[in-house]
């Protein structure tokens, strides 16, 4: 039978995963424990799909990985993992999270990629006594929409990701670098996301004015519209030439092909989420040359796998080839995930027990491919910041666009490429 690369990669994963001490697969388990059930709840599908491709992918090959269970102190445990799609609706993930916990009884609940998923999941492992191990949404948008803060933490739910202050910075730090007028427009979207990123308090606004930009805020606008008519005007009327906020890649395809119809033609535009994906800013065809973004993760981070030893830059080709198209930032995340997840589960007295998993994530010590993992410490005690730097995309050689990395204030571990430049008409 003929052995295809992607296959080949797997098995020879798989025997190298043989003597890993995260893993700890063993040729001779002394004992079969009672089977260990994760849920994984990811937008598989809806305008959030994108988050959920590295998700499904990452899955895959940890299914591979743990195909003869993950023995703990001896005793060989199946694991389960029951994948679920959120269809990218809160409510539905909420739903899902529900039955995971109260019908299928998992030990441990991964809601995997953005707020709309995460959150809801969270709410119902905190109601009912699940330990919750999250990633992929500021950690502002993880703790106060849900009432939490630094004198009142979650007791089961946990969270590593970057912090709305870091991503702030690197993006005035940017639009720093481009000669402006430094007024600055606004597009929040009326969802978790944008209510975080718009918040008067600690969101992108006060950010901005503190560095001494000037914010137009017109009305947040509803995902999946059809119509920025609203916002642009708002824009050409008070002479705005950067661009601010988050959106999903659907709607800034949407709001950059009005704006050049409408000939509002800014010098700077940097959203967050929507211009995470290559797909996002090649959608958008020529339009695309030139936007900006905050960084979760490259290839380039300094960073190893837990799991395989395997560099960045292993995983972003080992993607590339199997999928057959370029690299994600999520995609690095979704692995570090399942590196905190089976570090836990692996020190944890019974693995299959809810409350000792909980006491070992938060022990948690371990440097993953998206940097060290230490909930203590953290703004709160359900957070681990992790880096994050700037950068924009530009006309690629393998690739139409080629993430080019232009600030690193809020990361010095990524050197910087080269300085933003402003969008050309």
């Amino acid at each position: 039978m003929h052995t295809t690369p992607a296959s080949l990669r797997r098995r020879r994963l798989v025997q190298g995963l043989a003597a890993s001490p995260v893993l700890g697969l063993p040729a001779l388990a002394r004992a079969q424990g009672k089977p260990i059930r994760i849920g994984y709840i990811s937008p598989l599908t809806g305008p959030l799909a994108p988050f959920g491709e590295t998700d499904k992918y990452t899955v895959a090959r940890i299914q591979t990985l743990l195909k003869d269970g993950l023995t703990i102190n001896g005793t060989r445990h199946p694991v389960e993992i029951l994948v679920r799609d959120s269809q990218s609706n809160p409510n539905k993930a909420a739903e899902l999270a529900g039955n995971l916990i109260l019908n299928e009884k998992v030990a441990l609940m991964l809601p995997a990629s953005t707020t709309d998923a995460i959150n809801p999941v969270a709410d119902q492992c905190e109601l009912n006594g699940v330990p919750c191990l999250s990633s992929q949404a500021p950690w502002q948008s993880f703790v106060f929409p849900r009432g939490g803060s630094a004198d009142k933490p979650f007791k089961w739910t946990y969270h590593f990701f970057w912090g709305l202050e870091d991503v702030l910075a690197t993006f005035t730090s940017m639009w720093a670098q481009v000669p402006t007028n430094r007024k600055v427009g606004m597009l929040f979207p009326r969802n978790a996301d944008g209510e975080a990123w718009g918040n008067k308090e600690w969101g992108l606004p006060p950010a901005v004015t503190k560095a001494g930009f000037q914010t137009v805020i017109p009305s947040s606008f509803q995902p999946l519209t059809n119509d920025f008519s609203a916002q642009i005007a708002e824009f050409k009327k008070n002479g705005v030439e950067i661009v601010g906020g988050i959106t999903y890649p659907v709607d800034l395809k949407t709001f950059i092909t009005q704006a050049r119809q409408q000939q509002f033609k800014p010098k700077v535009v940097t959203v967050a989420a929507a211009l995470l994906f290559p797909s996002g800013v090649e959608s958008m065809g020529d339009l695309g040359n030139g936007m900006s973004t905050e960084v979760w993760w490259t290839p380039a981070f300094p960073f190893k796998s837990s799991l395989t030893g395997e560099t960045g830059q292993k995983l972003a080709a080992d993607w590339e080839a199997e999928m057959k198209k370029q690299w994600t930032q999520p995609l690095g995340y979704a692995h570090a995930l399942w590196e905190v997840a089976l570090d836990a589960l692996k020190r944890a007295k019974d693995p299959t027990s809810r409350e000792a998993i909980r006491q070992a994530i938060i022990e948690t010590d371990l440097t993953t491919m998206a940097g060290p993992i230490r909930f203590k410490g953290g703004p709160t005690p359900n957070i681990c910041k992790t880096p994050i730097v700037g950068g924009q995309w530009v006309r690629g050689q393998k690739y139409r666009y080629d993430l080019k990395i232009v600030d690193n204030v809020s990361g010095k571990l990524v050197p910087v490429e080269g300085k933003l430049q402003p969008i050309q008409a």
